[in-house]
């Protein structure tokens, strides 16, 4: 499950503790790109995803858009909606 949401979310450094210098805003708009990309991939509609996930619509399509700042959670609840498999709690 870790590796659905690494895979979903981006690499993560190899070896590395430093924190490069990030930009909130530009986080947001590739995740919202790589979440767009990956429910297009699997020809999910926005609906179809917001019901699988359990998350609206509408907040969908400002994560999408770069506006909404997703949990963890919630991005879990995205990755496993797209790639069709349940959480797994441990």
């Amino acid at each position: 499950m870790l590796n659905q949401v690494r895979d979903f979310a981006g690499e993560v450094l190899p070896g590395s503790c430093a924190v490069p210098p990030y930009s909130e805003t530009a986080f947001l708009a590739e995740l919202g790109d790589r979440l767009r990309s990956s429910r297009m991939r699997c020809d999910l509609s926005r609906r179809e995803l917001a019901r699988r996930s359990g998350i609206s619509e509408r907040y969908i399509a400002q994560i999408e858009a770069g506006k909404g700042n997703v949990s963890i959670v919630l991005l879990l609840r995205l990755a496993s909606a797209i790639h069709g498999s349940q959480p797994q709690v441990a």
